[in-house]
């Protein structure tokens, strides 16, 4: 079992596993189990009631996200890692237009910060309705949610089945899901 004192030397490692653990999905940014179902009516994941999980989205995705009564969008990539896609203060301003939050908790391949986890804890804490947060792929989306929920005390099994049915694999943070969870 994990103890406190090894957990931030676990955060240093969580960059490596991510990098070497989510690359292939990241690359191709979709889930083949994804059934043809779920493609076609959505490109996002719910997780849960609150949350959803998405590949990166467009500006005209806002407006889907608002029709499916999404208040809060969380922005888990980094500008400039695709320069073709849209940037964080794109996205910003189409929220904003809707009538959408917006937060930026970017993720880059170094891994996971116990702030990033904080700040994802307190978005969902103060989000006012459903939230969308999205990456390259949607894979740091759900391991950051994953890694909050354990923080919050969720049963690592309930968390792993809960990204499964959404088409993720939390392997890459399982540890760190499992260390969470148990200082709880």
């Amino acid at each position: 079992m994990m103890t406190i004192g090894k957990l931030n030397i676990a955060w240093i490692a969580l960059g490596a596993i991510l990098m070497t653990g989510c690359t292939a999905e990241a690359e191709s940014g979709q889930d083949e189990s994804q059934s043809v179902e779920q493609k076609e009516q959505s490109m996002f994941r719910k997780l849960n009631e609150q949350i959803s999980v998405s590949p990166q989205i467009s500006l005209a995705d806002v407006e889907a996200a608002k029709a499916e009564g999404v208040t809060l969008i969380i922005n888990n990539r980094p500008d400039g890692e695709d320069p073709s896609a849209p940037q964080s203060a794109d996205i910003e301003a189409a929220a904003k237009a809707a009538g959408i939050d917006y937060l930026a908790i970017p993720i880059t391949h170094s891994g996971f910060s116990a702030p990033q986890v904080d700040a994802m804890i307190e978005a969902l804490d103060k989000a006012d309705g459903k939230a969308l947060a999205y990456c390259r792929s949607g894979t740091r989306s759900t391991l950051l949610w994953s890694l909050a929920q354990a923080k919050l005390g969720m049963s690592p099994d309930e968390i792993a089945r809960l990204a499964a049915n959404a088409g993720y694999d939390i392997t890459p943070v399982r540890p760190m899901v499992d260390g969470l969870a148990a200082g709880n």
